[in-house]
Parts: C-alpha cells; structure tokens; sequence
C-alpha cells in the first residue's frame, strides 16, 4: 500500500514505462516495497549478462537460501533483527534510511494492535522529523502541534477541582505523559494566549472558546495530531472499563455524493455538540474530559480504478 509522501533514490518503470522514484517513506507495508524494489531491479537488469534475481539479493545480503528474498515478500517468512540488517544491506540503504527500514518492519510485522499502533506512531515520528529535516515543513510551526495533549489541557481548564500544576494533573491524565510534558504544554497554552491566570480563582482559566491554531494546521500536521488521537483511542480500549465508553460502527456501500453528504453533516453535528458543551460550561464545570474521534474512510477501492 502506497502513500503520497516523500524520497528515496531508487528508482521505478511502472506499467506505462515512465521512470518513477520508488520511496522508502510512501510505504506502509515492507513486503510491498521489497516486492516493488525486487521488480525494479529485474526490470532494470533484463539486458544485463546475468540479470538480477532472488538469488542476486541472497548473495547481496549473504543469506544462503536464494528463495528467502521470495518467501518473505510472500509473507511465508519474517525478518528478525539480523536478518533486517542484511537486507538492508543488500537494498543499499543508508543509515537513515535503514533506521526507518527497521521501523516499516516492526510495524509490519507486529500482530498486537496495541503493539502494532505503537510502532505505526514511531514510524510517523521518524518519517515526520525527515520531512522537518528536509525542509519540507515548517519546525517552528510542526512542533506547535503536540498532539492531544494542549487540547485535553485546554479542556480541562473546564473540569471541576482542577489545579493547573504537573503534580496534579499526572495522575489525572492517566500517567501517559511525563511532568516535563504537561508542564512545557501548559507553558505553550499560557505563551500563545490559549490560557490566563485568573485571581479570583487562583487557576489557570480559558481565554477564548476554543484552542487557537487548529484552523491554520497543515496537511502533515492534521495528520500528526490524528494519528495521536487514534493512539490515544487505542489506550483506552485497554484502560477504560466497557460502560465508560461507546462503540458502533457502520459499513456501507455509498456513492460519492453520499460521501460527501455525511461528512458535512458530521461536520454540522460536531459544531453543535461543541457549541452546546461550551455554553454548558459557562455555567458550571463538567466532570472529566471526553474525548469523541469520528473516522469515515473508504476500505475498498473503486472497480473503476483498478
């Protein structure tokens, strides 16, 4: 499965002919880069004395089996933390490139959804401080966007019995995150004017409806702050008992028009569950902070298209 993001400098013939980059970092599956790499190099060594083949990548990443390449692109066999390095090796990957080589597998090959979920946040991690690295988005801007944290804080400027100090508020968000972590975010709210002391009740309080910056995100980093929310959503599946949460889910077949109705009208609803909450709060404080994730994604592609 592929992903528009960015770079490698291998390259790809795809069915038209056109040479294509073939990125390490547009991959979500290492079995599927292995097999496209695979394809690649026969493609490009047809003409050669001796054309490449499994037996080629066994020599290259000194593996006696010369069908090991073969039965791991088919799912017949994993990678252990050796064989990662050989064929590392053997795809000539450099460091950086290995290390995020070893994440793809990890996550690939991990069964465990809480597991799984873990090493898909490390792999966005990794490819989302190469693309900061590369100049590709803003660091100024991207480490603004701390996940769900600033938002839960923000929020909980709502909840009753709420002291706005690192000692406090660990225990309350469940020890996910470090003191140092709540204190550098309250510190964010409070620099970019999300957050005022207030007198009268020796707290921190709102000072706006809602959290600033969110409107003006970019693409990567509404996709930072999703996939955190989708973690967080993970965790709670193992720490919140079964009353203390609500799960339904609908499939269904829908034109694109129908799509794009539902979405709009999730929109809408979203906006009046919000606006209703914060005219509650400003007569009274809530109790804890909830956290609502609506996906709506397509899970089959378009017979058209393929």
């Amino acid at each position: 499965m592929m992903q528009p993001e960015v770079v490698q400098n291998v390259l790809f013939e795809d069915k038209k002919n056109v040479v294509t980059p073939l990125s390490l970092s547009t991959y979500t599956d290492f079995r599927e880069y292995l097999k496209d790499f695979f394809e690649f190099k026969k493609t490009e060594s047809k003409h050669q004395l001796r054309p490449y083949s499994y037996a080629v990548f066994s020599a290259a990443a000194d593996i006696k089996s010369p069908q090991y390449l073969k039965l791991v692109i088919e799912g017949q066999r994993n990678l252990s933390e050796q064989m990662i390095k050989k064929f590392a090796r053997a795809l000539q990957l450099n460091k950086i490139e290995e290390d995020e080589f070893t994440l793809l597998v990890n996550y690939s090959q991990c069964s465990d959804p809480r597991e799984r979920n873990g090493h898909l946040q490390k792999l966005s991690q990794f490819r989302s401080k190469r693309l900061v690295k590369d100049g590709t988005i803003d660091e100024k801007t991207w480490d603004k966007i701390d996940g769900w944290l600033p938002a839960v804080l923000f929020a909980m400027a709502d909840q009753k019995q709420v002291v706005f100090h690192e000692n406090h508020l660990y225990p309350l968000l469940k020890k996910r995150v470090s003191k140092e972590q709540i204190r550098k975010a309250i510190k964010r709210l409070v620099d970019d004017g999300d957050l005022v002391w207030d007198d009268l009740s020796n707290n921190y309080r709102r000072a706006r409806p809602l959290l600033s910056g969110i409107e003006k995100m970019s693409k990567e980093q509404v996709k930072k702050l999703q996939s955190e929310l989708v973690y967080l959503g993970l965790e709670s599946l193992y720490d919140e008992e079964i009353q203390d949460r609500e799960f339904g889910f609908v499939t269904a077949t829908l034109t694109k028009e129908e799509f794009e109705k539902i979405k709009f009208e999730l929109r809408q609803w979203r906006k009046k569950v919000l606006k209703e909450t914060l005219m509650n709060r400003e007569s009274h404080k809530g109790d804890q902070v909830y956290q609502l994730n609506i996906q709506f994604f397509p899970v089959s592609d378009s017979a058209e298209s393929v």
